[in-house]
């Protein structure tokens, strides 16, 4: 991921127990191979499940290592969800489906995520846009302007509570997306 911005505090490592980290993802691309499927119902495209397994790679790589994570229950959200879960190494059982990622504001959404346990220090989400976008621009302080599909942002803050989520600015933005790495 490259960093998009990074504020010129420093942290410390007594900060690093108040580091909470947001990684939001955009489902990878779906299939509409089948027009009379329910939105929910749409499955990944044999593009989107290749992406979708490049970006778990890709994160397994990075350490990735959510506390929580979060996925919408539409078919390709979920389909995104366990193909990184897969490249990681996580069980599919771990990942909770969440309806406040499917069909809800950017608003509603940051409302469900500032009532994350705070012992949770990293929380990830699979989500849709525009609002998944419209959360990324708001919390990232504006440096984002699209998510592409299966596209990853990490956001950390020096906060020790998810409450705060929304009011505090980050301390760093990560942004990638397949096609970076194809």
């Amino acid at each position: 991921m490259s960093d998009i911005k990074k504020t010129g505090k420093g942290v410390t490592p007594a900060d690093t127990r108040r580091i909470k980290t947001l990684c939001l993802i955009r489902h990878a691309k779906s299939s509409w191979k089948y027009p009379g499927l329910a939105d929910a119902d749409r499955p990944l495209s044999t593009r989107g499940r290749r992406e979708a397994t490049l970006m778990g790679r890709v994160l397994s790589e990075r350490g990735f290592a959510p506390d929580r994570w979060f996925s919408s229950p539409a078919l390709r959200a979920l389909r995104t969800a366990e193909a990184v879960a897969g490249a990681v190494g996580w069980s599919v059982s771990r990942i909770a489906l969440e309806q406040r990622l499917y069909e809800r504001s950017s608003e509603e959404m940051l409302a469900f995520l500032q009532t994350m346990d705070d012992h949770a220090a990293w929380v990830a989400c699979v989500g849709h846009n525009p609002e998944l976008t419209d959360l990324a621009y708001r919390l990232a302080s504006k440096n984002i302007a699209n998510v592409p599909t299966c596209g990853v942002v990490e956001i950390r803050f020096a906060m020790e509570r998810w409450q705060a989520l929304g009011d505090s600015e980050p301390i760093s933005v990560s942004f990638d997306f397949p096609k970076n790495h194809l």
